[in-house]
């Protein structure tokens, strides 16, 4: 029996917009059409998966295929893992190809959150527990790991200076399908004085002995990513070149007030699992949600930072909820190119209700 290998041959993004800015007028489905358009060019697309957190409703995913000119026959099914959406829909499309389902999916995310018709966001724990918005549970982290904001504001500086970096060098524009003629992220039209501003920040969600700003923090945006899953013979048949294969992914569950560790166990069971160590692992993506989050799992897990986020991420660019897992995909698919001694890869997010998703990657040489 032939065992069945998930791989990914294709990736993209849309640029980043602001909330209420430069993509404030598109819905959803016209943001993720033009990614799902130029994936699928040539290809027998058996189903499309996108995540999508802020609503309208309805099926996402089936809306933007129709609206992308796929055949009627692609479905489409749209799930919520709240801010881990994207990568849970890249996570089963691997497990989709090698269980046989299927040879090709387009899996991602997106996410309007200019156009949500939700005034407020969903609950994500019972009062039982306590339901604390992801501000004030980066604090609760914050404070638990015993994370400073001079270490949560110096991991914000190199995040800023390696995003504009890689900004600079070209790299998002590899990445990124244009979109309404825009193709640069809006949070880069304008470089930042990021020093005086992380300086002058003040602690907004905590009122005494507070650490987390909008400086050290994300800000909230729109946009769309997606890859391109198939079984690696299939690919290999029809002339796609396998650029990341799948090996192993983790789920788990830890304290909703806690929900930026949530990618610690969730990596830790990858690793044990897989006989493997950090130092095995050549790159590592982790939603920068908050600082005190990417610093707590840097410090908690080992991770030298010379390997993680290397081309920034979220606190710069912006965090599309449910894209930002797929975002997370797409940015590994293009450092392992350029990153030709890479061979392990890992994407990991933590979302609203405490929940940690990782997915474990292997450069295909």
């Amino acid at each position: 029996m032939t065992i069945r290998r998930a791989v990914i041959v294709q990736a993209k993004r849309t640029p980043i917009g602001k909330q209420n800015g430069v993509l404030k007028a598109l819905q959803p489905y016209e943001l993720a059409a033009p990614i799902i358009r130029q994936l699928a060019k040539g290809l027998k697309v058996d189903d499309v998966l996108l995540g999508n957190v802020t609503g309208p409703g309805g099926n996402v995913a089936r809306l933007s295929a129709l609206e992308a000119g796929l055949p009627l026959s692609v479905p489409g099914v749209t799930l919520d893992r709240q801010c881990s959406a994207g990568l849970e829909a890249v996570r089963l499309a691997c497990y989709l190809v090698q269980g046989g389902a299927g040879n090709c999916y387009i899996a991602g995310g997106v996410e309007s959150t200019s156009t949500s018709p939700f005034p407020k966001r969903a609950r994500f724990s019972p009062d039982s527990i306590g339901d604390p918005d992801m501000g004030v549970a980066a604090e609760y982290v914050a404070k638990k790991y015993g994370i400073s904001k001079e270490n949560q504001d110096d991991y914000a500086l190199l995040s800023y200076e390696r995003s504009w970096e890689a900004f600079m060098k070209g790299y998002f524009s590899e990445e990124i399908v244009s979109i309404n003629n825009l193709a640069q992220d809006e949070e880069l039209l304008k470089e930042r004085k990021i020093a005086a501003l992380l300086k002058r920040a003040k602690p907004i969600f905590a009122k005494e002995n507070g650490t987390v700003t909008a400086a050290n923090s994300c800000g909230i945006h729109d946009g769309a990513a997606a890859v391109v899953v198939m079984d690696e013979l299939e690919a290999n048949r029809l002339g796609y070149k396998p650029v990341l294969r799948f090996v192993d992914s983790e789920v788990t569950g830890v304290h909703p007030f806690y929900p930026g560790i949530g990618p610690v166990p969730a990596i830790q069971a990858i690793l044990n699992r897989n006989h493997l160590t950090i130092g095995d692992i050549d790159l590592i993506e982790i939603n920068e949600a908050f600082a005190s989050k990417i610093v707590a799992c840097a410090e908690e897990l080992s991770i030298p930072y010379q390997k993680l986020n290397i081309s920034g991420g979220a606190l710069t660019i912006g965090h599309p909820y449910g894209a930002s897992g797929a975002i997370l995909v797409t940015r590994l698919f293009y450092e392992v190119q350029r990153k030709k001694e890479a061979n392990y890869v890992l994407s990991a997010i933590g979302s609203g209700g405490g929940i940690g998703v990782a997915v474990l990657f292997e450069a295909v040489r």
